[in-house]
């Protein structure tokens, strides 16, 4: 079946075309944030709340910077949006769930977003910076030097907003993918929805699936290139609406994508694979010698490469178009910033829809290059150049 590449062309243009709407949204979104962020952390460096005064003398500057600590973070609690005069959060509780001597589970909605101890089967727990630290009544935080708490933190296996939006993203992809598959039962090309993913389908199977992995074997991994495309992608594209979602930017979620990716390497490895590894041919053997902790290393750096790129790309961006959104409330000059600041942001948004599709691609491809480095047949009868190519 011969597909054109106008399908996929439109996609792209209506999701730049999208872009000013998510742009504008997640900022009003990310303005309603700062000052009770703000204030919830000169709580905790000082061990007190703080009066009003010092809420209303808070500098402006503080405030971002404690918006963008908090919007990089992971959350306990889903919060649309929040009243910074009344202190009241718009959201949803999520349950926390933490391994303390025995299974505690109860609703982050008595931590109140940090203000108050939760007490859990005799337990007090506080949520500071985002973390659950065992404390006593009176929510007692000790700090070291450095400003970090010492208290002790129980196993946290808990639903955070990250998990929330990972199993929405899961849901999604399984009635997208599903939705595709009846619709090949009423013919052969697809209904609905599924015009618009039978292109991008194809594309991953041609342009990135066939060409590293070979056309005899690429069809077993082809399941998994394309639940990480639409996974990351998906993800990176909910960190732009007015949710403002930093799943892809926090780097325990990287980690776990590039595990997958170097377990599935590792484990569909041929023996050539092994052999060039370990006793690479064709090299004396002193070089053998030498070269075997350096390819075994190479193992490690390929999936390590892989989540920084992932996670310092999707960090950076937010942490741009945040920032030329805090031009508004940092800078005096309201009539000149404005107008800058949003064409900044606008200018920056654009740029990330079009990245968020952009690092979807590249860890697809650098894991389908892998896996095509593992399980690739050597020809040992005629020399080592077509080896080398596939390295190089």
């Amino acid at each position: 079946m011969v597909i054109s590449n106008k399908p996929l062309k439109f996609i792209l243009a209506a999701l730049v075309a999208c872009s000013p709407v998510m742009s504008f949204a997640n900022s009003e979104n990310d303005s309603t944030h700062v000052h009770a962020e703000a204030a919830h952390e000169e709580k905790v460096i000082s061990h007190n709340a703080p009066s009003e005064e010092e809420h209303a003398a808070l500098d402006p500057k503080a405030k971002v910077d404690a918006f963008i600590d908090h919007h990089l973070q992971d959350s306990h609690d889903f919060v649309f949006f929040s009243d910074e005069k009344e202190n009241k959060h718009y959201g949803f509780p999520l349950p926390v769930i933490l391994i303390d001597g025995g299974l505690k589970i109860f609703s982050s909605s008595k931590l109140h977003h940090g203000e108050a101890v939760a007490e859990v089967d005799g337990n007090f727990y506080k949520l500071v910076h985002g973390k659950i630290y065992k404390t006593d009544a009176a929510g007692t935080i000790t700090f070291n030097d450095h400003g970090h708490p010492e208290n002790e933190k129980p196993l946290d296996f808990s639903i955070t907003k990250n998990v929330v939006s990972m199993l929405f993203v899961s849901v999604l992809l399984f009635l997208m993918f599903t939705g595709l598959a009846k619709s090949y039962k009423k013919g052969p090309i697809p209904t609905g929805f599924g015009r618009v993913l039978e292109p991008l389908i194809i594309f991953i199977r041609d342009e990135i699936a066939v060409p590293n992995i070979g056309e005899k074997k690429y069809r077993k991994f082809m399941g998994y290139l394309l639940t990480v495309f639409f996974f990351v992608w998906l993800l990176n594209l909910l960190g732009m609406t007015p949710l403002g979602i930093n799943v892809t930017g926090n780097i325990a979620i990287t980690v776990c994508l590039a595990v997958f990716t170097f377990i599935i390497t590792q484990f569909s490895a041929n023996k050539d694979y092994w052999g060039h590894i370990f006793w690479m041919p064709g090299v004396p053997v002193p070089m053998k010698i030498i070269l075997a902790p350096i390819e075994v290393l190479g193992t490690l750096t390929k999936p390590f490469a892989l989540l920084i790129r992932l996670y310092a790309n999707i960090t950076a961006g937010h942490v741009v178009i945040m920032s030329l959104i805090a031009m508004i409330f940092v800078g005096k000059n309201l009539a000149a910033d404005l107008p800058i600041s949003l064409g900044l942001t606008l200018f920056i948004s654009v740029i990330e829809v079009l990245v968020a599709f952009l690092q979807a691609f590249i860890f697809t491809m650098l894991s389908s290059l892998f896996i095509g480095m593992a399980v690739a047949d050597h020809d040992h009868d005629h020399g080592h150049g077509h080896e080398d190519n596939v390295i190089i």
